[in-house]
C-alpha cells in the first residue's frame, strides 16, 4: 500500500507526451529530451509518460522501459513525472509501476484494462486490488473513447477511499459528468480531477478542475499553460484570446488527414524540429501532401 499518498498535490498544465521512435524497436533518445525540455522551459507543472499520446498499447516492454528510464533521467526532478501503466494484463501493470519506483516517477496513471468488458464491481476492485500492490500515488484514467469502459461517478467516488488514488483523468468530453463529479468532490480538494480534451480545459478549470491533460502542450506548453491561469484568474478577456487559439488548432491541425490525434502531434513537433515523426505499426507516414498541409496549418496557428 502507498504510504504516501498525499504527498503529491498537482495543478496546472501536465502534458500527455509523445513517445518519439526512431523506429520498431528504438526510442529517440535525444527527441524525448527535446521535447521534455520543450514543454518544461514553457511552464508545465508536470509530465505524463505512457499515455494515449504516448502510444502506451503499441510498445513493447523493453521500449516502456526505457520511456520510464529515460523521462526520469532527463526531467531528473524539475517537475513530477507521471507514468502510464495500463496493461491487460494485471501482473504487467504491477510490473510497470515497479519500474516507475525503481527511477523515480512521483506517481502512476492506470486506466480501465482494454479489450474485455468490466462490470462497475469489478473495475473498482480491480483498481482497489492495484493499489494495495504499488508504492507510488494513483491517477485513475477515463478514457471510454479507447478503452470502451466508463468509470462511472460511482465508482469514482467509492474509488476516493481507496488509499493510494489521488485523482482522476477524465478524457470523456463529457462537460455533464465533470460537473456532477466536481460537485460530489466539494468536500474532498485532496482528490485531484483533471481534464484530457483541451477543447474545453477552460470551462472544467472554471468548474473547478484542477488542470489540463492536453496533448497539445506537446507542441504548445505555453499556450496551453497561459489559458489555464487566466481561466484559474477568471480573466474572461484573456481566456476568449487564448481559447480562440485553441480552436484555430483544434479546427484547422488536428483536422489534416483522418484527424489522427497523434500522428499529427508528432508530425509538427517533427517540422518544428523536435522529434521523429515515426507512428508504431500499423500507422503509415502521412503522405507529402498530409505533411505540408501540416507545415501551413502550423505557420497560421498559435506563435508566441
Amino acid at each position: 500500500m502507498n504510504m504516501n499518498s498525499n504527498s503529491l498535490k498537482l495543478s496546472g498544465i501536465v502534458p500527455p507526451l509523445v513517445t518519439p521512435l526512431i523506429d520498431e524497436s528504438h526510442l529517440d533518445v535525444k527527441g524525448l529530451e527535446k521535447v521534455i525540455n520543450h514543454v518544461i522551459a514553457g511552464g508545465v507543472s508536470g509530465v505524463f509518460v505512457l499515455g494515449t499520446t504516448g502510444e502506451l498499447a503499441r510498445l513493447s516492454s523493453e521500449i516502456r522501459k526505457e520511456v520510464i528510464e529515460e523521462t526520469c533521467r532527463i526531467v531528473n526532478k524539475r517537475v513530477p513525472v507521471l507514468i502510464g501503466i495500463t496493461d491487460p494484463s494485471m501482473q504487467e501493470t504491477l510490473k510497470l509501476e515497479k519500474i516507475a519506483c525503481q527511477f523515480g516517477a512521483d506517481a502512476v496513471v492506470l486506466a480501465p484494462p482494454f479489450y474485455y468488458h468490466v462490470e462497475q464491481n469489478e473495475l473498482l476492485d480491480y483498481y482497489n486490488e492495484v493499489a494495495k500492490n504499488i508504492t507510488l500515488p494513483m491517477y485513475m484514467y477515463n478514457m471510454p473513447s479507447r478503452t470502451h469502459i466508463n468509470i462511472s461517478i460511482d465508482t469514482v467516488m467509492k474509488a476516493t477511499k481507496i488509499p493510494g488514488i489521488i485523482g482522476l483523468k477524465d478524457s470523456s468530453g463529457d462537460l455533464f459528468y465533470f460537473q456532477k463529479l466536481l460537485f460530489l468532490l466539494k468536500n474532498n480538494p485532496e482528490f485531484t480531477v483533471f481534464v484530457g480534451p483541451e477543447e474545453i480545459l477552460s470551462q472544467c478549470v472554471l468548474l473547478g478542475a484542477s488542470g489540463g491533460v492536453n496533448g497539445g502542450a506537446n507542441i504548445y506548453p505555453e499556450l496551453f499553460v497561459k489559458l489555464y491561469e487566466a481561466s484559474v484568474k477568471r480573466d474572461v478577456d484573456a481566456i476568449n484570446k487564448l481559447q480562440d487559439e485553441v480552436t484555430n488548432i483544434s479546427s484547422t491541425l488536428y483536422q489534416v488527414g483522418k484527424g489522427n490525434f497523434i500522428k499529427i502531434i508528432k508530425e509538427a513537433l517533427h517540422q518544428k524540429g523536435f522529434c521523429e515523426p515515426y507512428m508504431a505499426k500499423p500507422y503509415l507516414p502521412y503522405s507529402e501532401e498530409e505533411k505540408n498541409q501540416i507545415s501551413n496549418c502550423l505557420s497560421n496557428c498559435y506563435n508566441n
